[in-house]
């Protein structure tokens, strides 16, 4: 890049990001360097790891820094034979990607040379590479006490229920997040009735045309809101995963949630009742994450790689249809198995499953009404000694390691609680096992039977084909998930 260019680029950079290169440009023009390249690294982490998948195949924690590594490219291949930092926090606060930039430097003789505006990054000798290593490791060990305080802020504003700050207002709610909008408030509150079939507002030809148990689509509630003009959050137009949100997020129930954890309750006031809430979330899980009622291939998200764990779907190609791991949604594409077969094995081994009568009596107790109840009752109390145990803590009556501990024990018993309360199955198998469960299965939707499956078996995982028993299907390529 020119300097011309770099300067007719720089209204995209923020201020601090243009102080920086103002000050680097300053020092080149010292030293008699000539800037060929601006890499800007803005609202990029130099300290936070993510989990990626490395050339070998496995998993590790690294810093995702795509300008950092264009520099050490450049460097590497002679492109670009010096480097200038603004400081060298700016340049690696994770030893590993310090220890990266050292082995580029010394690649060549003599050194390729390294600068920096406020002297702290210098990679000339032994020594100076001796300093940085010893700062990254100070300046590595500053981000880590400052997000160990973030997390343990956020930890205890969980406990006491009270919002964490930050990021868009919720809906329904005023930039405080403590406050609800009354306009906002009505819309969530229409949209669960909409969902859940008991709304006002359908004319009666619109209520003839919902299936009621099922509710209206939510592609059909966001095209409603939009030609209304009602406003979102963001100003951006609704959508069915807008629409979702708004109606499922658990602060309109009035529960606080931290690493997307139902913690317990919140101090805000809840703009849906708990249970219309978890009815709303349990209809549109049956609807599974938006996917059309009226699909065809009911393995769909049943199926599971076994070579990088994504969910296969249904998928039209010159072999004809099949379930395949879909390299253009960031599957792996080595998984695909052939429609037909499958979705025949599968229906076979549910079937005679279904006619064994010990199965059948276990069915029923989980499509008695009397089970829900009891689940019920247990999660309100499970939930009231969550609540008792934030206030223990906020009163200092007992440690957050007790606290924690405690926790985990009693949130086990309410993810499996609202896991029987949110899940559609138990209507399904009601009417599955309501005479023939033969005849009803083969007389079932799609969409029900694919509830059916997850109801029995978390899901399967699809292995390889194993060429040497020819192109015959084999059922062993299909193994339960645990």
């Amino acid at each position: 890049m020119t300097e011309g260019e770099a300067t007719r680029r720089r209204p995209e950079f923020s201020k601090g990001i243009s102080r920086q290169e103002d000050d680097g440009r300053a020092l080149a023009k010292r030293l008699g360097w000539t800037i060929v390249k601006v890499i800007p690294e803005d609202d990029t982490s130099a300290f936070k790891r993510r989990k990626i998948q490395l050339p070998d195949g496995t998993t590790a924690l690294r810093t995702v820094r795509p300008g950092f590594r264009t520099a050490l490219d450049g460097l590497a291949s002679g492109e670009w034979d010096g480097l200038i930092a603004d400081d060298l926090d700016r340049v690696a606060r994770d030893p590993r990607d310090l220890e990266d930039l050292i082995d580029v430097v010394e690649s060549r003789r003599p050194r390729i040379p390294v600068e920096s505006v406020t002297g702290s990054l210098r990679l000339a000798n032994d020594a100076d590479i001796t300093v940085a290593r010893i700062m990254c490791a100070v300046a590595n060990k500053s981000s880590r006490d400052t997000a160990r305080r973030v997390a343990r802020k956020h930890e205890e504003l969980a406990a006491e229920g009270k919002p964490g700050g930050g990021g868009f207002r919720g809906y329904g709610y005023d930039r405080s997040n403590l406050v609800v909008v009354p306009e906002e408030a009505e819309i969530v509150e229409e949209i669960a009735a909409r969902i859940l079939g008991t709304w006002d507002g359908w004319t009666p030809e619109q209520r003839e045309a919902i299936d009621l148990e099922i509710g209206e689509s939510l592609n059909s509630i966001a095209n409603d809101l939009k030609a209304r003009n009602v406003p979102t959050v963001t100003g951006a137009p609704w959508n069915s995963r807008s629409v979702k949100s708004v109606v499922t997020k658990p602060r309109v129930a009035g529960l606080r949630t931290h690493r997307k954890e139902v913690v317990g309750e919140a101090v805000w006031p809840a703009i849906l009742d708990r249970d219309a809430w978890e009815e709303v979330c349990g209809r549109l899980a049956g609807r599974f994450r938006n996917v059309d009622l009226g699909l065809q291939r009911w393995l769909s998200g049943v199926l599971v790689c076994s070579r990088c764990d994504r969910l296969l779907i249904g998928w039209s190609g010159n072999g004809g249809v099949r379930y395949w791991c879909p390299t253009p949604k960031g599957g792996c594409g080595r998984i695909a198995i052939k429609a037909d077969v499958v979705e025949a094995e599968v229906e076979r081994q549910v079937v005679d499953l279904l006619s064994q009568p010990r199965i059948l009596e276990q069915l029923r107790s989980v499509a008695d009404t009397e089970v829900s109840d009891e689940a019920r009752r247990e999660l309100a109390e499970d939930e009231a000694q969550l609540k008792e145990m934030a206030g223990a803590y906020a009163r200092k009556e007992i440690t957050f390691a007790e606290y924690r501990e405690a926790r985990g024990i009693v949130e086990k018993r309410v993810k499996e609680s609202r896991a029987l309360l949110v899940s559609r199955a138990p209507r399904v198998l009601r009417r599955l096992l309501d005479g023939d469960v033969r005849a009803n299965w083969v007389a079932a939707r799609p969409v029900d039977k694919r509830e059916v499956v997850l109801a029995l078996v978390p899901g399967y995982r699809v292995m390889p084909h194993d060429r040497s028993k020819g192109n015959k299907f084999d059922p062993a390529r299909l193994v339960p998930l645990d």
